[in-house]
């Protein structure tokens, strides 16, 4: 489907998002079983090795947002609508509210690291909520029942609450779950202010930012930078409608604000 193939909002209750007992949750369930069984330290090593060298190919922003609109996240309880949808309604709401263009940018693009799966990797390692792994599982995440299956979580090295951290390592310094957020971080790291990256990196960490969880593992910096994640998080999560906007008339602006604050062509 083209991005100009696509046309604001019937309001949905604020307590009715991220609802994980609502009726025909069991596909998402299973989904969060695989992913905390199999995001370990070994496994989120691996694939930093495998995709931090950018060298699957080579497309321009509005191709890769072509191609990132054939996914629906199996994930998310709130949408089913492709990918881009939603990253254009966060966009808008985002500059509705007037604020600065590289904050609109973020939300257009917060999500385009999950060209993951369109390069092959299964969804359960590309999206959902993302956490700490060499360290003890907070009750605080998702589903965390399921991480009675993660070997990690026997593990002595990595199942006591700083495992192979530092007290206020900073989370630079921890590995968080593979997925889209930290391919995506690596990937527009030398183009958007550390305000955007933060929201990029750590807006699918709701333990962290909504839950207050592992902030032992927190530094000045992440505390700082907090705020931010908190700003956009209202805008990712409720600006979810299935009305889509008509792509075609903004087009335009998004083409220009892509091509103030990226290259031509990016590296994936």
């Amino acid at each position: 489907m083209s991005l100009d193939a696509l046309s604001a909002p019937p309001e949905k209750a604020k307590e009715a998002f991220r609802d994980y007992e609502q009726a025909g949750i069991d596909r998402i369930r299973q989904f969060y079983q695989t992913n905390h069984r199999y995001q370990t330290v070994d496994f989120v090593l691996e694939k930093k090795a495998r995709w931090l060298g950018f060298n699957e190919r080579a497309m321009s922003p509005w191709a890769a947002l072509d191609f990132l609109n054939t996914l629906v996240d199996e994930s998310d309880p709130d949408i089913e609508l492709p990918q881009v949808v939603h990253l254009l309604q966060t966009a808008e709401a985002i500059r509705q509210d007037g604020h600065p263009d590289w904050f609109v940018l973020t939300g257009f693009l917060h999500d385009l690291g999950k060209v993951l799966c369109l390069f092959g990797e299964p969804q359960w390692a590309v999206v959902g909520d993302t956490f700490p792994v060499g360290c003890k599982h907070s009750d605080k995440v998702v589903f965390a029942e399921f991480f009675s299956d993660n070997p990690d979580s026997l593990d002595e090295r990595y199942n006591t609450p700083l495992g192979m951290y530092a007290a206020g390592c900073g989370l630079d310094a921890v590995h968080l779950s593979w997925g889209h957020d930290e391919y995506l971080y690596h990937l527009l790291k030398p183009y958007l202010p550390i305000e955007a990256l933060y929201m990029i990196r750590y807006h699918s960490f709701y333990a962290w930012h909504r839950e207050g969880a592992y902030r032992h593992l927190t530094n000045a910096q992440d505390e700082a930078n907090l705020r931010w994640v908190q700003a956009f998080n209202p805008y990712d999560l409720y600006s979810k409608n299935p009305n889509p906007p008509v792509m075609a008339t903004l087009r335009p602006y998004y083409e220009d604000l892509m091509a103030k604050y990226l290259p031509s062509t990016l590296r994936f």
